[in-house]
């Protein structure tokens, strides 16, 4: 495991012929110490925290090694912080991690709470038709953190696993179940079972699980 990038960004106001949109999506790489607090990173910022923010979703990461896949698929040079997360990992995918895990980062202590949702944010900024779609499809989402320690972190630090979750329930696994296979109840109920899942998911499963039905696809606009 090794820490590639840390990346902050600040709330921008784009205009795509006609349709605004502001978005902290751009970030800048960082190679001072920055501090992690329980919402997330300080200087960089969230333009719709209720989907976004929050201590569940305190900190994006990304792994790196889904950069090259993305270069193939769409034919482009991909540039560094593509996918607006705070910290561009290698050796952690969505199949290696797992809900729950807890990592530590410098001073700072992370858990994995859900797969990231691909905002249709993605296919503006990038100019990249359903961007959004693609990432989602393709299983490649990243995936949000709480921070259990608040500190300072460096793209220098190593990162060390603290805590492998029990249950083993990988991000790629749930993502897999939420957007393929969501009548699997058997399935649900096991991802269920972790009590260290993001509010907002646990809630979705529930939903399914209950019977009710849940459109867990990224919105677009225009």
């Amino acid at each position: 495991m090794k820490l590639i990038s840390v990346n902050i960004g600040k709330i921008k106001t784009y205009d795509f012929d006609g349709v605004i949109i502001n978005t902290a999506l751009e970030k800048f790489p960082v190679f001072d110490n920055v501090f992690v607090h329980k919402l997330g990173f300080t200087g960089d910022e969230q333009a719709e925290k209720v989907i976004h923010g929050g201590t569940d979703k305190a900190v994006c990461i990304y792994p790196f090694e889904h950069y090259e896949y993305w270069e193939n698929t769409l034919n482009r040079k991909i540039p560094g912080n593509f996918f607006g997360e705070n910290l561009t990992v290698l050796g952690m995918t969505e199949k290696d991690v797992c809900i729950g895990d807890i990592y530590q980062i410098g001073e700072v202590v992370i858990q994995i709470t859900q797969p990231r949702q691909p905002c249709f944010k993605l296919t503006y900024i990038h100019n990249i038709p359903k961007m959004s779609y693609l990432s989602q499809d393709s299983g490649f989402t990243g995936y949000y953190v709480r921070v259990l320690k608040e500190g300072n972190l460096n793209v220098n630090d190593k990162i060390t696993l603290i805590e492998k979750n029990p249950h083993n329930i990988s991000v790629d696994f749930t993502n897999e179940i939420l957007h393929n296979d969501n009548q699997n109840t058997e399935a649900i109920k096991k991802i269920l079972q972790v009590e260290e899942i993001a509010a907002n998911l646990r809630k979705s499963f529930e939903k399914l699980l209950a019977g009710e039905t849940i459109d867990p696809r990224p919105r677009l606009l225009g």
